[in-house]
């Protein structure tokens, strides 16, 4: 009965595998690409992120200007408060409270305009990474392609992460 029974899973065991054999076969034809690099490296990036430069330097540098004056306008404030007439240190004070909010507002609406910006150019880039992913997988015809966000471990063999820096920096 033993005999039997073993030989019986031999058999299913040997069925099976040559039933599972075509699903891993098929699965050659997987890619593995770490998104992450390619938002970091492509040109196109570097691209963004110098245009995002030029657009909000010069905001940015107004706000630092903006802050420098604010903190002498606050050391004055320290230093010399005291000395002054109470109307002009009256007056020093409500200058600095009404340039301290100018100024968050300023900030609160230069991180809101950049966060924006950053944004659309992220989204931008997605897509032109996901039409070189889409066209490389054409190419080589990968019927699947994982990101770094849901694969514990992918071998260099199925990393086609450069493939793509390489594509990119061709566009």
């Amino acid at each position: 009965m033993r005999t039997w029974l073993s030989w019986l899973t031999s058999v299913t065991l040997v069925i099976g595998g040559w039933t599972f054999l075509p699903a891993v076969a098929g699965a050659q034809n997987v890619a593995f690409v770490t998104m992450n690099r390619i938002l970091e490296d492509s040109p196109q990036a570097e691209e963004a992120m110098r245009e995002l430069e030029r657009e909000f330097s010069p905001r940015d540098s107004e706000l630092v200007a903006e802050r420098e004056e604010l903190q002498r306008l606050r050391d004055r404030l320290e230093r010399d408060g005291d000395m002054m007439a109470p109307s002009e240190r009256a007056d020093l004070e409500r200058e600095f409270s009404q340039r301290s909010r100018e100024f968050r507002r300023a900030q609160e609406s230069f991180s809101e305009d950049l966060n924006v910006r950053r944004n659309e150019e992220l989204a931008k880039l997605q897509r032109r990474i996901n039409d070189a992913i889409a066209e490389l997988a054409r190419e080589r015809d990968i019927d699947v392609i994982l990101t770094e966000r849901n694969v514990l471990y992918a071998s260099d063999r199925v990393d086609i992460t450069d493939d793509i820096l390489a594509a990119m920096q061709r566009d």
